[in-house]
C-alpha cells in the first residue's frame, strides 16, 4: 500500500520521533516500504547574516548533521528496513513538503506536540494568539 514513507525528525528533540519512528518502521515492515528520514537545517534567513560565517560553513554543518543522522538510524532503526538519509535546508514545513514531493512519498509520518508558550511567541512558525481558549 505504501511504497515510500517520509519521517521528518529533529535530532535535538526526542519528542519529534519517539512515537512517530516506531509507527513508520511498523508500516515499512508491513508493506515493504522504503523509509526516508529527513532532518531540516534552518537557513540563515537574510543573506547579510551568512556573511558572518566562514566560507563553506553550511556544507560543513550539513555533512556533520548527515553523519549524526546516519548514527541516529543505526541506533534506532533495525537493519531490515531500507532507509534513505536526507538533510534539507530551509523552512521546516516547506522542506518537509518539498522532500515529500521529490521522493513521491505515499505517507508522511509526523509527530505532533503540545505547543508551549515559546512556540506561540518565537520562531518562523509562530502561531497567532487566540482570545478564546481551546479545549484539549
Amino acid at each position: 500500500m505504501f511504497k515510500d514513507i517520509l519521517l521528518p525528525i529533529d535530532l535535538n528533540d526526542e519528542s519529534s520521533w519517539s512515537k512517530a519512528l516506531p509507527t513508520a518502521v511498523a508500516f515499512c515492515r508491513q508493506f515493504g516500504s522504503n523509509l526516508h528520514v529527513v532532518t531540516v537545517l534552518p537557513d540563515f534567513g537574510m543573506s547579510i547574516v551568512g556573511q558572518f560565517f566562514p566560507a563553506g560553513y553550511d556544507k560543513t554543518v550539513a555533512a556533520q548533521v548527515l553523519e549524526q543522522l546516519h548514527g541516529f538510524v543505526r541506533e534506532h532503526v533495525a537493519e531490515d528496513v531500507q532507509v534513505q538519509h536526507i538533510v534539507a535546508k530551509g523552512t521546516v514545513y516547506e522542506q518537509i513538503l518539498e522532500v515529500g514531493r521529490r521522493i513521491n512519498a505515499d505517507l508522511i509520518v509526523l509527530a505532533s506536540h503540545r505547543p508551549e508558550l515559546s512556540d506561540y511567541l518565537l520562531g518562523p512558525n509562530a502561531a497567532p494568539w487566540s482570545a478564546t481558549p481551546t479545549a484539549r
